[in-house]
C-alpha cells in the first residue's frame, strides 16, 4: 500500500506517542495529555489538531471544571475503519470484524483442512471476510488492516510461510500479496501460538512481562512474551518447541515425525500422535477431539498414554524454562481439555528438571481465552501494528 508523508507543517514526531495515549486510556483533555507527556500548551494543541482533522482522535464530552470553562475530553476513534482477522488452524478457521481497537465484535467459524493449500483456505477467509463486512454496513474501502495467523513458521518481515509441515502448498507463497488486489490496507501474517501468547498477556496476564504460551492439539507449538512483547527470533523461528528432538526411555524406536525428522517432540505427544498410538493399541479413534474423549471417560491405555505425553512435553518445557525463566506457562490447545492426566506430567518434569529459582513463583495454567486466543491475540497485534508511533505521521497524511 502506497502512503503519503505527513500533511505540509506538522511534524509526525511526537504524533504516535499522543495517540498511543488515547489508544491506552478511555478518554483525555488536552492538560491530560500535556501532564502525561511534558509538552507544552502550544505542542499538544499542534499534536491533537492533527490526530482530529484525520479523524483518528474525536471530541467526548465535556471534563471537569477547572475553575474556567470545562475542558473539552477526546477519545480515539475506534469506529474510523475496521480489521479483519483470520485464525486459521490445522482443521479449522476463526475470522472476525474488529473495530480500531483489535475488539472482535463479531466472528464466525468454519471447518476447512489447512492442506487444502492457500487458494482455497485464503479464499474461504475472504468468503467469510465479506460476509463479516455486508453484516456490519461496511466496505471493503472502510477496511485499515487485515491479520492473518496460521499453524506453521513465518517470516515475520515478509508475511510468508517458510517449510511448513503441515500446511502442503504455503510454502514461500504470498500471503500480503494475494490480499493486495482485494483490500488497499496492510496485512500481517504471523504463527498462530505467538498470537494467542499476545492474547492471553494483554487479557489475562497483562502484569506478566515473561510468559509461555503452549498450543498442544494436533501439533505442538510455543509462542514467547518477553519484556511484554512477542518474541519471534531472529528470522520468526522462536518457539518451535515441538521439533525439539528427545531421546525417550520407554520408546522402542524414535518415531518419524511430520517434519521429516524422527524423535521430535510432536511426534511423541501431539495430538496426532495419540491418535496413533491408540489406534495402534486397538482403540476406535479417527481425531484428536476422538482421543480427548476417550481419555475423560478413564480409558485406561488413554489415561496412561496422555500422562506419558505431559512427562515428555514437560521435558521440552522444562528446557525452556531453564532457559529464558517466564513467569506463567499458558497450555492451550484441544489436549488443554484433559488438564488433569496432561499437567500432572508437565509439572512433575518441569519442577524435577528446572533449578528451584526458575520455579518458585512459576504458575502453569490452562488458557482462559480458550479457542479464542489466537483470534482476540491477532486483533490486538494487528491494532498495535497499524498504529504503531513511527506510522501514524504518515497515516496522518494519507488521510
Amino acid at each position: 500500500m502506497s502512503i503519503s508523508p505527513p500533511v505540509s507543517g506538522v511534524s509526525g514526531t511526537g504524533l504516535g506517542e499522543v495517540l498511543a495515549l488515547f489508544r491506552a486510556q478511555p478518554s483525555l483533555t488536552r492538560a491530560d495529555v500535556m501532564q502525561q507527556t511534558g509538552l507544552s500548551r502550544s505542542t499538544v494543541n499542534q499534536r491533537l489538531d492533527a490526530l482530529l482533522a484525520a479523524r483518528l482522535v474525536v471530541p467526548s464530552g465535556e471534563g471537569s471544571p477547572t475553575g474556567g470553562r470545562p475542558a473539552s475530553r477526546f477519545t480515539f476513534h475506534r469506529d474510523r475503519g475496521v480489521l479483519l482477522v483470520a485464525d486459521i488452524g490445522a482443521t479449522g478457521m476463526r475470522t472476525a470484524l474488529c473495530n480500531l481497537r483489535g475488539e472482535v465484535t463479531a466472528e464466525q467459524e468454519r471447518v476447512m483442512d489447512v492442506a487444502a493449500g492457500p487458494q482455497v483456505v485464503l479464499s474461504a477467509a475472504h468468503e467469510m471476510f465479506t460476509a463479516l463486512l455486508a453484516a456490519a454496513g461496511r466496505s471493503p474501502a472502510d477496511v485499515h488492516g487485515i491479520g492473518i495467523d496460521v499453524p506453521g513458521p513465518v517470516d515475520f518481515d515478509s508475511g510468508q510461510v517458510v517449510s511448513p509441515p503441515i500446511m502442503s502448498g504455503w510454502d514461500r507463497f504470498d500471503i500480503p500479496g494475494w490480499f493486495a488486489g482485494r483490500y488497499d490496507c496492510p496485512v500481517l501474517v504471523d504463527k498462530d501460538v505467538n498470537a494467542m501468547a499476545f492474547g492471553e498477556h494483554r487479557c489475562v496476564h497483562p502484569e506478566v512481562r515473561q510468559l509461555l504460551m503452549l498450543k498442544v492439539g494436533t501439533g505442538i507449538g510455543a509462542g514467547m512474551i518477553i519484556g511484554g512483547e512477542v518474541y519471534r527470533g531472529a528470522d520468526g523461528a522462536a518457539g518451535d518447541i515441538g521439533h525439539i528432538q528427545l531421546a525417550v526411555d520407554d520408546a522402542e524406536s524414535e518415531p518419524q515425525c511430520r517434519c521429516g525428522n524422527s524423535g521430535c517432540v510432536e511426534a511423541y505427544a501431539g495430538g496426532w500422535a495419540l491418535v496413533r498410538d491408540l489406534r495402534a493399541a486397538g482403540r476406535d479413534v479417527t481425531s484428536v477431539d476422538d482421543a480427548v474423549t476417550l481419555i475423560r471417560t478413564g480409558d485406561v491405555t488413554a489415561v496412561r498414554l496422555a500422562r506419558r505425553a505431559g512427562r515428555i512435553i514437560g521435558h521440552a518445557i522444562a528446557d525452556s524454562v531453564s532457559l529464558f525463566n517466564p513467569r506463567v506457562i499458558v497450555i492451550g490447545g484441544q489436549l488443554a481439555r484433559i488438564e488433569e492426566q496432561l499437567f500432572a506430567g508437565i509439572r512433575e518434569m518441569v519442577y524435577k528438571r528446572s533449578l528451584p529459582l526458575a520455579t518458585r513463583n512459576l504458575e502453569i495454567v490452562a488458557t482462559r481465552l480458550d479457542t479464542r486466543s489466537g483470534l482476540v491475540g491477532l486483533a490486538m497485534l494487528l491494532a498495535d501494528d497499524i498504529f504503531a508511533p513511527e506510522r501514524v505521521g504518515a497515516l496522518i497524511g494519507r488521510s
